[in-house]
């Protein structure tokens, strides 16, 4: 009798051990708050970048940084994934994290967008670094919303002011020469607005698109053959490329304008620049505002950059023998 009883006394001393360290480990997504003992959720949050490109990864650092400073340090995790500019990829990672049920995706580019709302149309999805949400989602009639499980931030800067600083800067370009990568929707909507203020000001111009990188280097060399000045929009493929576009066109004294800084920093004279950290910050709060706060994301609003910029190439301005007007900022460390 006295062995069982001791028996009985171990074992529920050995359940209440057990029940005691349930209750301190919780659930994988909750922790224990010290000063009220309250479980607060942890949002896990999968961010899909399309490619490893420094603007892109500004935006994904700002988009980590606004959200950390909403949610508080501990309350966020991030499963940051890189689809290596490929659609492929992209459409792995996304179904990945709707398997892993993520509480958000942060999309950061056009095709992860694309790749992210085929694969889920009930997990809110963020976007960051898309210029046009309309075109990249084939939304016909347009008003600010997407109307689904998205909504997100934009990196257009305004095109007609593009226009206006080739004016400004080329007042005797006799043809522009508008290139970009063809698989790209976003940049065409880029380059039709700027063919639109071009008209405008009754100044020639011709289009000239790649499919892919492979192309980039006929196309380019064929635009300068025709044209004394190139505009390249905001385009992930073409930023990819800066290198082998700048070994074409500085040579040949051909200038290029740039729909952001990343692109000038590589082979343009001047751009009308954005901060990519900023849109992503933006994104980063607007995640707390849908997980928290529980607005509607369907009927959030596209945001955009909060400022742009004038800025120029100081090195290969220098090199080209081109005189940047007052009003513009140097890029750093531009090549």
């Amino acid at each position: 009798m006295k062995t069982k009883k001791l028996l009985s006394m171990l074992l529920a001393g050995t359940m209440m051990v057990g029940v005691l360290a349930g209750c301190g480990n919780g659930d994988a997504d909750k922790k224990q708050d010290g000063n009220d003992g309250e479980e607060t959720k942890i949002y896990n949050i999968g961010i899909l970048q399309q490619l490893e490109h420094p603007a892109l990864d500004e935006a994904t650092k700002g988009f980590q940084d606004g959200a950390i400073a909403k949610f508080g340090e501990g309350n966020v995790t991030f499963d940051i994934q890189n689809g290596q500019n490929e659609q492929a990829n992209c459409a792995t990672i996304a179904n990945s994290f709707v398997s892993s049920k993520v509480d958000l995706i942060l999309a950061n580019a056009t095709t992860a967008l694309q790749s992210s709302a085929a694969a889920t149309n009930t997990i809110p999805i963020l976007g960051t670094s898309i210029t046009d949400y309309a075109t990249a989602l084939d939304i016909k009639d347009w008003n600010g919303a997407t109307g689904v499980n998205i909504s997100g931030t934009s990196d257009l800067a305004p095109i007609n002011e593009q226009e206006a600083m080739l004016k400004e800067l080329f007042p005797d370009a006799k043809k522009v020469g508008i290139v970009y990568c063809s698989a790209e929707a976003n940049s065409k909507y880029q380059a039709d607005i700027f063919k639109l203020a071009l008209d405008q000001d009754n100044i020639a111009y011709a289009e000239f698109t790649a499919a892919d990188s492979n192309e980039i280097q006929s196309v380019v060399t064929a635009a300068i053959a025709e044209c004394d000045v190139l505009y390249i929009p905001t385009d992930n493929t073409m930023a990819g490329s800066t290198e082998i576009i700048n070994n074409i066109c500085e040579p040949a004294k051909v200038p290029i304008i740039a729909g952001e800084e990343n692109i000038c920093r590589g082979c343009g004279v001047a751009t009308l620049s954005i901060s990519y950290y900023d849109i992503g910050y933006k994104a980063g709060e607007m995640a707390y505002d849908v997980l928290v706060n529980g607005a509607d994301i369907s009927t959030m609003n596209i945001e955009y950059a909060p400022k742009v910029t004038k800025k120029y190439n100081a090195k290969l301005c220098q090199s080209l023998g081109i005189t940047i007007p007052e009003g513009y900022e140097a890029i750093a460390d531009a090549e």
